[in-house]
């Protein structure tokens, strides 16, 4: 299935640089770009600073259980020797580290709560949990299923966008879990990112259930996002 969907990729866009975009298995060399590929695309594949301006909090949020602990599932996409993209995956979720762990290191030990870059969308996403539960409209503590136990993560650089790398990295990574006899693969996306969603339904992904809300996360206007849970299964 992830071997057809590659073959039917569209054509690579005149203005991306020409080069072989080479993917291949993480190293742990590839660390440090890899950090910085994921805050320079950490807002729907555009820069978070101006959301989150602390790179290390972020992404130690978004992938260091990756990198640190299951290195073996992560693939990177270079181009001319530098790390452009990633995909970051887990086999089993839970084993993968608990953010709300991670995120309460960082307000103790960096002071993400009073550090100007971050301090905002800290209490905020504090104060959108106490509303969010008085309505009862938290999302679920866990998202771990048996249908769907691994899951990933993925960016690429806007230079090595268009040219089929995406699904090469995910086709990559489906196949191996389909191999291995792992039932299925979720995925959490913005629910406003139109381009992610269409672009995994490609993938053979799709919608679980409604958006949930984002505790903490605006558009640069102010509005409120959603995630939406997109999931598949392998095998009948």
């Amino acid at each position: 299935m992830a071997r057809s969907l590659i073959r039917s990729l569209r054509p690579r866009p005149a203005s991306v640089p020409e080069g072989e975009v080479v993917v291949r298995r993480y190293e742990s060399r590839d660390r440090a770009q890899v950090r910085h590929v994921c805050h320079i695309t950490g807002y729907m594949g555009e820069p978070v600073d101006w959301m989150w301006r602390d790179v290390e909090s972020f992404a130690d949020l978004f992938t260091s259980y990756y990198t640190d602990a299951e290195p073996q599932s992560a693939l990177v996409a270079e181009l001319d020797g530098v790390v452009a993209g990633y995909l970051l995956g887990c086999v089993d979720s839970r084993r993968a580290w608990n953010p709300a762990t991670i995120f309460g290191r960082h307000f103790v030990r960096r002071g993400i709560g009073f550090r100007p870059g971050t301090a905002g969308v800290v209490w905020r996403s504090f104060g959108d949990v106490v509303v969010d539960a008085f309505r009862r409209r938290l999302p679920p503590v866990s998202l771990y299923d048996a249908h769907w136990p691994a899951h990933l993560h993925i960016d690429l650089l806007p230079h090595i966008r268009g040219r089929g790398v995406g699904a090469d990295l995910l086709g990559r990574w489906l196949h191996e879990l389909e191999t291995t006899g792992v039932a299925g693969c979720y995925l959490e996306t913005l629910g406003e990112n139109h381009g992610a969603i269409a672009f995994f339904e490609s993938m053979g992904f799709h919608r679980h259930g409604r958006p949930s809300s984002a505790p903490g996360l605006r558009s640069p206007t102010g509005e409120r996002h959603t995630v939406q849970l997109m999931v598949q299964t392998f095998g009948p």
